[in-house]
Order: C-alpha cells, then sequence, then structure tokens
C-alpha cells in the first residue's frame, strides 16, 4: 500500500481523535495534498497541479517542523506562524491547532479558532463540514446537549464525509442522556452502513458489548 493510500485510509478515522498532527507528522507534505482529497475533490485537482504542488509541498514542510516541536506551547505558537496562500490551507492549519489546544485542555478556545473556517461559505463545504465536526467534539463547554445533537445531525445526513463518525457520537450522546435503546439501534444500523471503516466497526461492536448486546448473533 502506498504512502497515500495509507494516509486516506487513516485521515478519516484519526481525525475525530485529534491525531491529524500525528499523521502530518508521519507522511509529510503527503498529508497536505491527501486531506485536500479526502475533504474537497475539486479544491485537490486544483493542487495536483505542478505549480501548486511545489506550494503544498512548501506549506507541508512547514507544518512538519511546526508539529515536530516537543513543546505543546511552542508547538501553537510555531502552527500560528506558518504562512498559508490559500483559504483550503489556512483551513487545514487551523484544524491542526485544534489539536494542539485539545493537547493543552483548552477546548473552549477550538470553538473560536475554527468558527470563521465554519462560517467562510467560499470554501469548500467538506472543509466546513471538517471544521464543524472537530468544534462539537469539543463543545462541551460552548454547547449544551441539544445544541451538539443538533449539530452532529447535519454532519449525519446522507452523502456527508463525516456521516458515520456523526452516527457515532449521536450514540455517544444519546447514552450520556441515558436513553441507551436509541443508541443501540443507531449502533446496530451502524454496523449494517456500507461506508463504516474498519477502526469504526471495531468501537462499535466493543461499545455494543459494552452495552450487554450479544454479537455472536446477526452482526
Amino acid at each position: 500500500m502506498s504512502e497515500t493510500d495509507s494516509f486516506i485510509d487513516e485521515v478519516t478515522e484519526e481525525v475525530r481523535r485529534d491525531r491529524l498532527f500525528g499523521l502530518m507528522r508521519r507522511y509529510g507534505w503527503i498529508a497536505v495534498l491527501v486531506v485536500l482529497l479526502v475533504v474537497g475533490g475539486a479544491a485537490y485537482r486544483e493542487y495536483s497541479r505542478a505549480s501548486q504542488q511545489a506550494a503544498a509541498q512548501a506549506l507541508g514542510d512547514a507544518l512538519l517542523a511546526a508539529l515536530d516541536n516537543p513543546d505543546i506551547a511552542a508547538r501553537s505558537t510555531a502552527l500560528g506562524q506558518v504562512q498559508s496562500n490559500s483559504a483550503e490551507a489556512v483551513a487545514i492549519v487551523a484544524i491542526l491547532q485544534a489539536g494542539v489546544l485539545a493537547e493543552e485542555g483548552k477546548s473552549a478556545d477550538i470553538f473560536q479558532l475554527l468558527q470563521p473556517i465554519v462560517d467562510n461559505q467560499s470554501l469548500n463545504q467538506d472543509y466546513r463540514d471538517l471544521a464543524h465536526f472537530k468544534q462539537l467534539l469539543h463543545a462541551d463547554e460552548v454547547l449544551d446537549a441539544a445544541q451538539r445533537t443538533e449539530g452532529f445531525q447535519v454532519l449525519a445526513e446522507p452523502g456527508k464525509p463525516l456521516r458515520v463518525l456523526a452516527e457515532e457520537q449521536l450514540a455517544l450522546l444519546e447514552l450520556q442522556a441515558g436513553d441507551q435503546g436509541a443508541a443501540i439501534n443507531r449502533l446496530n444500523a451502524l454496523l449494517e452502513d456500507a461506508d463504516l471503516t474498519q477502526n469504526l466497526q471495531q468501537r462499535t461492536r466493543q461499545l455494543l458489548i459494552a452495552l450487554g448486546q450479544d454479537m455472536t448473533k446477526g452482526n
């Protein structure tokens, strides 16, 4: 499997865990191009041109240097100094900064950081959805459960790139609300989803087992 294929396979799984910076460190500038592919094919086609590839490599190198800093605060500062020459690149940098803020325990700051990305109507919708997903993951101090549920419901609509991950979050919110039956139904439906990745399938099955479901039958 090529580096590009490996990155595509991992990025949709790891985006929810604030580990996109780790993938960036592992794959270098390829990650800049492939994130564009994952969250917006049209934008990726623009970046895949030779002239844009050089710019993407320079951006990837700058991000890699920033993320290699072992000090969290210094890493955050370095990311803030990365020069971005497109709205898509700005979005990638902001999403990586959100991961660093999560490490620092500054979840409340993530919402404010990503709001301009979410609000940017000139940006490919998939980037905005990715930023919104990251917002909702860390919005406990900003939004109540009903607001987070509403947000994830939008991201779980058919055709959305983060749909199955949003469904997982909706199930977790249902559990937090004490509606175990609804959560189990959602998780069982998720197991039948054609877009379910192997890692998400494993997490879903483990959660159902923890909820007392017999996974030796059916799924």
